[in-house]
């Protein structure tokens, strides 16, 4: 039913959202991917990637009434909700019905977005996003790969980086010294 968890969402008042957006993205390297100011719910998120496959939201109010209102009153922000990606959004609404796990705002936006949430009082004290979304369309293009590529393999001093597409979006880079990649090539030619 679950793939990987997707990203963590950190909720911050909008007066501390750039403090937000500077310590992730200027101090510890995030890079910053879509984001979406939605007048509907008045809030406006932004999606960074940290290393190769870990994700973070930074969400902030953007008006009086925002969802976001109850939970930042008395904290000047923290992680709001834990996204989890799923292939198929109708299997996990069947199974979590089947285990009497109740779950609440569904929204379909087609291909590009389903989702729905399971209140922290039915998963041990965390807000649960599930999600059904082609990962790499969240991405900045400096974390994905062009096109249908799905390797590069990069000469080093000591050996190469191989970069392989991950399934869950971005890349992840695996160092390798001369002796494996000797070895990797041996496996590769049995195949």
């Amino acid at each position: 039913m679950i793939s990987r968890i997707d990203h963590v969402s950190i909720a911050v008042r909008e007066n501390d959202y750039e403090r937000a957006v500077h310590f992730f993205r200027d101090v510890l390297g995030a890079i910053p991917g879509v984001g979406l100011d939605d007048e509907r719910l008045k809030f406006f998120w932004h999606i960074y990637s940290l290393g190769d496959l870990s994700r973070l939201e930074i969400m902030k109010p953007t008006a009086g009434g925002s969802f976001l209102d109850g939970f930042l009153k008395d904290t000047p922000g923290g992680v709001h909700h834990l996204t989890l990606e799923t292939p198929d959004i109708e299997k996990a609404k069947i199974l979590l019905d089947e285990h009497h796990i109740p779950w609440f705002g569904f929204h379909d936006l087609g291909e590009l977005w389903k989702e729905l949430f399971i209140h922290p009082k039915h998963a041990f004290g965390v807000l649960i996003q599930i999600a059904q979304f082609t990962p790499d369309d969240w991405l900045s293009q400096s974390v994905k790969f062009p096109g249908d590529k799905k390797f590069k393999v990069t000469r080093t001093k000591g050996g190469c980086v191989l970069a392989i597409r991950h399934p869950g979006g971005g890349k992840a880079h695996i160092a390798i010294s001369k002796e494996e990649t000797q070895g990797l090539m041996e496996e590769l030619r049995k195949v």
